[in-house]
């Protein structure tokens, strides 16, 4: 693991000092890689802060909790012994859901150099604004929407056509099992009776592409009328194995 500034608990702690509002800084040192993964999910980053905290060994970072439940990460960066990575966290917030974040530009962080003044000036004009504009977005979403918008059940339909996909490649399904008013239906995009084999057929000619839309076209014709449509491959036929022939005696057996 690779030393660990040991000035990133007093920058931390100058950088609280001077950042707008009243905020503190929680320093944290991690003993193994994985205890900085916690807290590096919530970065709210898309960029480099991000892919900093999970990609290296860091050793520490810090926290800073500002005013209104601002959360400021704060980490070295590697192999820029000059510079640290800052960025905000996710709101901690049990009424904010996953999907509250759905349409959300992430705020993103930034890199700040090792004079705690400048980097406070630098997170004031590009980091905070923008984390303010992402966390009323979030908190309005979750104002409107506060349960996941779960797709409802499809209704139940009294009839349904089942087309098939049978092992010669044909595709239709049996005449006797078509509702008689899905029949005109099946009759407008293509599909055909054949009445020796007593059912509507797809013809492979139209090709895989041309078929694929028929079909497509008929489930939304037949929807309207409450029709269901499924789409089945055939059921596997089963080879029946004749019983093997009794032994014969061979040749030159002694009778």
């Amino acid at each position: 693991m690779p030393s660990a500034r040991t000035d990133l608990d007093i920058f931390a702690a100058g950088l609280a000092d001077r950042l707008p509002g009243a905020w503190t800084s929680e320093y944290h040192r991690h003993l193994t890689y994985p205890d900085q993964f916690p807290v590096a999910e919530q970065i709210w980053d898309a960029g480099h802060v991000s892919y900093v905290a999970t990609e290296f060994v860091l050793g520490h970072d810090a926290v800073l909790h500002g005013p209104d439940q601002q959360h400021l990460y704060l980490a070295d960066r590697p192999r820029y012994p000059h510079q640290f990575v800052v960025a905000p966290l996710e709101p901690d917030d049990a009424a904010i859901k996953p999907h509250h974040f759905d349409g959300v530009d992430e705020p993103n962080g930034i890199v700040v150099p090792n004079d705690p003044a400048r980097a406070a000036a630098l997170i004031a004009r590009r980091v905070l604004p923008r984390y303010e504009q992402a966390r009323q977005a979030v908190r309005r979403n979750a104002a409107e929407q506060p349960e996941p918008p779960h797709r409802q059940a499809p209704p139940q339909v009294a009839q349904v056509v089942t087309l098939t996909w049978y092992d010669d490649g044909a595709l239709g399904t049996p005449y006797a099992r078509v509702p008689e008013e899905a029949r005109m239906t099946l009759y407008a995009h293509g599909f055909q009776y054949h009445p020796h084999q007593a059912a509507f057929l797809l013809p492979a000619a139209y090709g895989e592409d041309g078929r694929a839309r028929r079909i497509q076209a008929v489930a939304l014709r037949l929807a309207e009328k409450g029709i269901g449509v499924n789409l089945r491959h055939a059921a596997p036929t089963t080879t029946t194995v004749p019983p093997a022939a009794p032994p014969t005696a061979a040749r030159g057996a002694v009778r």
